[in-house]
């Protein structure tokens, strides 16, 4: 068991939408030898999907709007990959999946340099205290200075950088990059066609070898030479320490679309970041080579075989080894977890055994919520909770045949437990018509896209005029306290699925005065789950 989990890696793939990182994991894979030919993410008609990118409407729009989970061997590491969405419509989604992870890969467009989405998704990363690791991607197109680049990821982003390799011209001029732990050079040799369909060809040189100068031009090779005298010793040091804590990011440039850099990034990677790490419980760090079985939930996924309508649940395993079949606690109760999967984006594969570390599927009757702890019988344990995020876009929703309730219910459940959305009802009404909160106004096309292609109802959407959610944090709050109290006239009172009572605002001004006029009100802009 202690083999099996000191070889497994678990990291998600983060950054700001069309930076490359979705065409990233599918060259991990590719190297792995879980697929033989990458698909583009944005292609010609016939050309392939991304593996990572399932639903349909990913597939129309050439973006990720759900987390992946990809599972693979190389050089006998055992993989985890979660892709995330790049768009900052889906940035809760992204955050849960970071919470499965035990360090992050960055991806910067080379001519682009930091983003918005970077930042946000950057911060959770350091909350989470993870190890960060930068791909500077599409080297093959013109980008900005490799100088500029590392400049600003360390004062936007409050990390120091320490440049594994370092680039050699850029776009139509790039000739390939210098690994500065071997002191070699990779020569780009561009193909003709398929580019970055198959592993790559590349041309390896030592930085005093006489035909580098030939290879790569008089010019560059002064450039490269004068940048590897300043680098070393200008640079960071490189402190491995400082890299598991998040302090310091490993760099690395190449271009994924063409292959380049993909797999000296991929060897450097896996020997540099950690097996499984400890997870936090209110009772203390579970290690993951304990053999008592341990997990959390972290995603859930409706529909993903649309033969079966069935719903998954994805699950890090935190300690221990899990078998098919297995008996394990859940909020109190003995559940049997039947049909483990493997997940391979939409395709998977029924499993009999997987250690810490690892992320599998398990068959979901409806029992399980976001941040369900899962454990070994008669073991005392509960994770962390996943935060959930305060929506900021309202609207009110109803079915458009009344006949279709049922289906409406179901779908609007469903989806809302995935984390997709957040549902709200008036105090005390059905579900005839609910609230609708979303962080991105995407989010309501792919639940209204879902709606009619997975739950078959056609639904009415209604924008409402809030911009703001608090939940009551009072554990006193009943129905006839909170009739009382004294609210401006455009603030809503709703409950969530739960039962747990909510204000919604219209401003900032509106919270400042129930704030201000009921003494002891306790508001939370996020709960936990």
């Amino acid at each position: 068991m202690k083999t099996e989990i000191t070889r497994r890696r678990t990291f998600a793939i983060i950054s700001h939408p069309d930076a490359g990182k979705t065409t990233l994991t599918e060259k991990f894979l590719l190297y792995g030898g879980a697929i033989t030919l990458a698909g583009m993410v944005k292609g010609k008609r016939n050309s392939r999907h991304a593996v990572s990118d399932w639903m349909e409407i990913e597939k129309q729009r050439g973006i990720s709007v759900t987390s992946s989970v990809m599972q693979f061997q190389y050089d006998g590491y055992c993989i985890n990959i979660l892709d995330t969405p790049g768009h900052q419509d889906f940035s809760e989604d992204t955050y849960r999946t970071l919470m499965a992870a035990d360090s992050a890969v960055m991806v910067i467009d080379a001519s682009k340099g930091v983003e918005a989405q970077t930042r946000k998704l950057f911060k959770v990363c350091v909350m989470r205290d993870i190890p960060i690791f930068t791909f500077i991607n599409k080297l093959d197109r013109d980008a900005r200075s490799p100088y500029d680049l590392l400049d600003e990821i360390e004062k936007e982003l409050g990390i120091g950088t320490y440049p594994m390799n370092w680039p050699i011209g850029s776009g139509v001029d790039f000739k390939g990059v210098y690994d500065r732990g071997k002191n070699r050079v990779l020569r780009f040799v561009p193909e003709e066609s398929g580019a970055g369909r198959r592993e790559v060809e590349e041309e390896d040189y030592s930085l005093d070898d006489p035909g580098l100068e030939t290879a790569i031009g008089p010019y560059l090779y002064e450039t490269l030479k004068d940048d590897v005298e300043l680098l070393d010793g200008a640079g960071y040091e490189f402190d491995l320490d400082k890299v598991r804590h998040g302090k310091l990011s490993p760099v690395f440039f190449g271009s994924a679309l063409t292959n380049f850099g993909v797999e000296p990034f991929l060897e450097d990677f896996l020997r540099l970041t950690p097996p499984p790490l400890a997870r936090k419980t209110a009772s203390g760090a579970v290690d993951p080579f304990d053999p008592a079985f341990s997990a959390f939930v972290f995603k859930i996924q409706a529909n993903m075989n649309k033969a079966h309508r069935d719903r998954i649940a994805f699950i890090r395993i935190c300690s221990g080894k899990f078998e098919k079949g297995m008996e394990v606690e859940h909020n109190g109760r003995k559940i049997k977890l039947a049909q483990p999967q493997q997940i391979m984006a939409q395709s998977r594969e029924i499993i009999d055994e997987a250690y810490a570390g690892d992320i599998i599927g398990i068959f979901d009757p409806g029992i399980f919520s976001i941040g369900d702890t899962l454990c070994a019988p008669g073991k005392k344990l509960k994770f962390e909770g996943i935060p959930t995020f305060a929506p900021e876009l309202f609207s009110l929703v109803r079915q458009k045949d009344t006949m279709k309730r049922k289906q409406f219910v179901k779908g609007a459940n469903q989806i809302a437990q995935e984390g997709a959305i957040q549902i709200f009802q008036e105090i005390a009404s059905g579900m005839e018509e609910v609230i609708v909160g979303v962080v991105g106004s995407l989010q309501f096309d792919v639940f209204q896209y879902r709606m009619e292609n997975e739950y078959n109802v056609d639904i009415l959407m209604q924008t409402l005029p809030y911009s703001f959610i608090r939940w009551i944090g009072n554990e006193d709050m009943d129905e006839q306290a909170l009739k009382k109290l004294n609210l401006t006239s455009d603030t809503k009172k709703v409950q969530d699925l739960r039962g747990r009572y909510l204000l919604l605002f219209a401003n900032q001004w509106s919270i400042n005065w129930a704030l201000e006029r009921n003494e002891g009100l306790i508001l939370s802009e996020f709960s936990e789950s």
